[in-house]
């Protein structure tokens, strides 16, 4: 099995340190391929509230989702627990209108401000308690406000993840707008095909 991306969990970013520096040469993670960033943007760009927004992109890694919202206008603040992935997410978005904090994805160190989107990319799978991350992560909304959950269950001989239909009823009693988006299809976003479980889930709580 193979994590997609720095999740904000464990007792430090150790891990995540030892990685960052190669973190990025996965397509999915640096983004470096034309087609594969072009991909993400599109995505990016239908997921997130069309004006500029307030974005909080918890368990952010080296900063690559950050860097294409923020390149579509949003005002961003980004979190992880390895302070080597951020001190990457920093200089990937140094002159642009960008935060990076090291700290827990699923109590981020941001006090009282909230935020037009969360969009959080393969962390809620790894939380021993998701449905407490989830009201967490609810609170950090403005009203009217969405959360972005790109999840998965990866590999066929020992699957690890979340599925789709597991979020959207973790997801039912905040009630409101739930939208669920496969992405296995899209070999653009990968790099490559898949044949395990991916998608994006939009949600706007009642």
């Amino acid at each position: 099995m193979t994590t997609h991306d720095s999740d904000g969990t464990g007792t430090d970013g150790a891990g995540w340190d030892v990685r960052a520096a190669s973190f990025d040469e996965q397509p999915d993670h640096g983004l470096r391929d034309p087609e594969v960033r072009a991909a993400w943007a599109g995505r990016l760009r239908s997921w997130l509230p069309g004006r500029a927004g307030d974005v909080l992109d918890l368990g952010c890694g080296t900063g690559s989702l950050s860097l294409l919202a923020a390149e579509q206008g949003h005002r961003i603040t980004g979190v992880d627990r390895s302070p080597a992935m951020v001190a990457l997410a920093r200089e990937k978005l140094a002159g642009r209108d960008a935060v990076f904090l090291t700290g827990d994805a699923t109590a981020p160190p941001v006090g009282g401000e909230r935020y037009d989107a969360v969009l959080v990319r393969h962390v809620l799978w790894a939380l021993p308690e998701p449905e407490r991350a989830l009201r967490h992560w609810r609170d950090l909304l403005r009203p009217g406000g969405r959360l972005v959950l790109i999840e998965g269950v990866w590999g066929t001989v020992s699957p690890a993840g979340i599925p789709a239909d597991r979020l959207t009823a973790l997801l039912a009693p905040a009630g409101g707008q739930v939208r669920v988006e496969r992405l296995s299809g899209d070999a653009a976003l990968w790099g490559r095909e898949v044949d395990d479980e991916r998608y994006a889930v939009i949600a706007v709580p009642g």
